[in-house]
Order: structure tokens, then C-alpha cells, then sequence
């Protein structure tokens, strides 16, 4: 569940099966606030909306109810017909609009295309308000998608080279950590991470560092973020074995190296790092 603001209103909108709802109880509100659901059905009463939720349902909905629909639309425009969404949703077995409960973001929700046509009934000039403010929503999502999805292909290559390349020594390779080392008893598994990675723990970095803000991993580049990773996902399968901790500090601390030497500083990693 999603909200967009368009002209001082808070509009909430979720997503379905690849298809995109908006709230028509929030779109009623830009024209009253209180009789939302009086304001919805005096449009679901009109024979244009419903030629129109008719002509929706047909085109997208395989289940859709012809023989009911007709009922509605031989009545539809008259004094005396009235239209609720449930009543709608029920009898016709429609898709378009749905009734979702809820304090916050409950309501009458229906399809976009249903949801700007409503919004032309209310005002043109807040449905291209709406229109606008629901494309920039899609792009910053777009936008968020891609980005996830270059991430994840750029960790890909790099954890391919991680067990591919041959070793370099570019970037700062973790010290091998003694016996001695090891026999020390750490608090949480974070602290084994850190011990392995950065061969200190983030209470030992904050003594070295007093001055700096945030904490050990804060100041790590991309190349020991990837190599993090990577080394909670072996720690995982270690204690999955029973190995204890202080063996599992030195294979960690050995996978450690052996991975930060055959990552090199390559065009990929610096633009991953600029992300």
C-alpha cells in the first residue's frame, strides 16, 4: 500500500496481479470528506458508468456476469436505481473495483482506468493532478527496480570473480589471524564477522576511533560489503554444522582473504560503489 498526494490529498494505491489500484474513497474526498461512499455511488448510478464498468469488465475479466450486468444497465439513470461497489462486485463478479477493510487505507479501491474516470467525474482538472503524481510514483519505482536489479547483476559478477579470477593484490587484505586470536569468546556473530574481515571487533574500532561518527561498517568500501556478505552466508552454514566458534573465526578469516584477493578494483566495482 502506497500513497500519492495530489492537490492536499492523501490518495492510497496498491498493486494486484501486475495491475495498479487506486483509492476511489480518497478520490471522493475532493469533493466531500464525509459522504465519500454517497458521492461513489451517485456515480456508480449513472448510465455512463456503468456502460463504462460494463464495457472494462468485458474487455478484462473472463468471469464477468453479462446476464446481471444487463439488470443494472436497464435501470441505470433512473430515479429510483441505486448502485453500491459491494452490490456491484457481487452481482456481476466484477474485478475493477474492490472493497478492502481497514482503518488506514481501507475503502473502495478500483482499477486505474477506472480510478481516472471516476477522477474526470469528480474534477478534470484533479484527474491530471492524479494522473501526474500516479506516473511519477510508477517512475520512482521503475526507477528503485532497476537499480535493485543492477545491484544484483553487478554482485553477481563480482562474487563470480571472487571464485574465478586469479589473485591480485589491489585492494587491503585481511591479516591471518592466529590460534590465540580465536580462543577469544565474542559476544554475537557480528563480532566473528567483523574479527575475520577487519580483524578487530566494532568495540575495538570505536577505542581506535573515538572522533568518528557511525560505526566500523560504515566506513568499509564496496569490495568488503560484497565479501560481508558472502561471509555471513558461510558463517550461516557453519553453525548449521556445529562447527564452534572459534574454528569457524578462522575459516571465516580464510575465506576473508582468499576473497579480498581476487577482488580487484574494476569498473563495475566503482560504479557499484558509487550506487
Amino acid at each position: 500500500m502506497k500513497k500519492i498526494n495530489t492537490q492536499g490529498l492523501e490518495i492510497y494505491t496498491f498493486s494486484q496481479n501486475e495491475n495498479d489500484y487506486i483509492s476511489l474513497t480518497d478520490i471522493a474526498r475532493y469533493k466531500d470528506k464525509e459522504r465519500t461512499d454517497y458521492i461513489i455511488q451517485n456515480w456508480m448510478r449513472t448510465r455512463d458508468t456503468i456502460d463504462f464498468l460494463g464495457i472494462w469488465e468485458r474487455i478484462n475479466n473472463p468471469h464477468f456476469k453479462p446476464i446481471e450486468f444487463d439488470v443494472f444497465k436497464n435501470h441505470a439513470g433512473s430515479n429510483s436505481f441505486s448502485l453500491t461497489p459491494k452490490r456491484w462486485v457481487e452481482s456481476v463478479n466484477a474485478i475493477g473495483i474492490i472493497n478492502k477493510a481497514g482503518r488506514y487505507g481501507g475503502g473502495t479501491f478500483a482499477h486505474k482506468d477506472i480510478a481516472f474516470e471516476f477522477a474526470t467525474w469528480i474534477s478534470p482538472e484533479f484527474k491530471l493532478y492524479l494522473i501526474k503524481e500516479f506516473q511519477r510514483l510508477k517512475t520512482e519505482e521503475d526507477v528503485r527496480l532497476n537499480l535493485g536489479w543492477n545491484v544484483k547483476r553487478m554482485l553477481t559478477k563480482i562474487n563470480y570473480k571472487i571464485h574465478t579470477d586469479a589473485i591480485q593484490d589491489k585492494i587491503v587484505i585481511p591479516h591471518k589471524l592466529s590460534t590465540k586470536d580465536a580462543s577469544v569468546v565474542f559476544a554475537t556473530e557480528t563480532d566473528v564477522l567483523n574479527k575475520a574481515l577487519f580483524g578487530m571487533t566494532a568495540q575495538e574500532w570505536r577505542k581506535k576511533n573515538p572522533k568518528k561518527s557511525g560505526n566500523l561498517r560504515d566506513y568499509t568500501d564496496v569490495t568488503q560489503l560484497v565479501c560481508l556478505s558472502n561471509l555471513e552466508s558461510i558463517n550461516a552454514e557453519y553453525i548449521r554444522k556445529g562447527i564452534s566458534q572459534s574454528e569457524r573465526l578462522l575459516l571465516l578469516n580464510e575465506s576473508a582473504i582468499q576473497q579480498m584477493k581476487s577482488l580487484s578494483v574494476s569498473p563495475g566495482i566503482e560504479k557499484l560503489g558509487r550506487i
